[in-house]
């Protein structure tokens, strides 16, 4: 019944009932150690809840299990962007990636890493692709906007945080974004 365990887990967490998702993954995991599905779950439990030590350790232990999951390369990909340690992050990115191509937000994230480490090219092709892959991401598109403002291309830049901060009024980096640029896309 581990499974029945992480599913249950997965409605709680939806539902803002942590220490009760925690309980029921930490039971999946007593009966199936093994289940990468419910280590992949609390792992996403302990990192939001800012454990990330913990979070990095359960998504390590999928990827061990040669999980096919790439959210456990994702999500280990954010802990080491967080750590600052891009060249594992964007290694992380680019196995979940291979993983599950159709998803922007591995892109988004080694994107950034790539911005980190200053590979505005790079850097411009995953957040390209990433609004090729769903252009109804506020991220995607304040994040080619950055690259954009990096680069000096102030106008384009404009348009592009408007356009995220259309898509979603209260992400913070595309308002931002906005204000820098402001009067930038006449100017095109």
């Amino acid at each position: 019944f581990y499974q029945a365990y992480a599913n249950r887990a997965l409605v709680y967490r939806n539902s803002g009932q942590q220490q009760q998702a925690l309980q029921d993954y930490n039971a999946a995991l007593q009966i199936n150690p093994s289940y990468d599905v419910a280590l992949i779950g609390r792992g996403n439990l302990y990192r939001q809840s800012g454990r990330v030590n913990e979070a990095f350790n359960d998504f390590s232990r999928a990827i061990e299990l040669e999980t096919t999951d790439g959210r456990a390369w994702h999500n280990r990909g954010l802990i080491y962007q967080l750590r600052n340690q891009h060249a594992q992050a964007i290694e992380d990115f680019s196995k979940a990636i291979s993983l599950s191509s159709t998803s922007p937000e591995p892109y988004n994230g080694r994107g950034l890493s790539y911005v980190a480490l200053n590979d505005d090219e790079n850097a411009f092709a995953d957040f390209n692709h990433a609004i090729s892959l769903d252009g109804n991401v506020a991220e995607s598109w304040a994040n080619q906007a950055l690259v954009y403002e990096r680069r000096g291309e102030m106008a384009k830049a404009a348009k592009s945080y408007a356009h995220a901060a259309r898509l979603d009024p209260k992400y913070k980096p595309a308002l931002d974004g906005v204000a820098r640029t402001r009067g930038a896309a006449g100017a095109s």
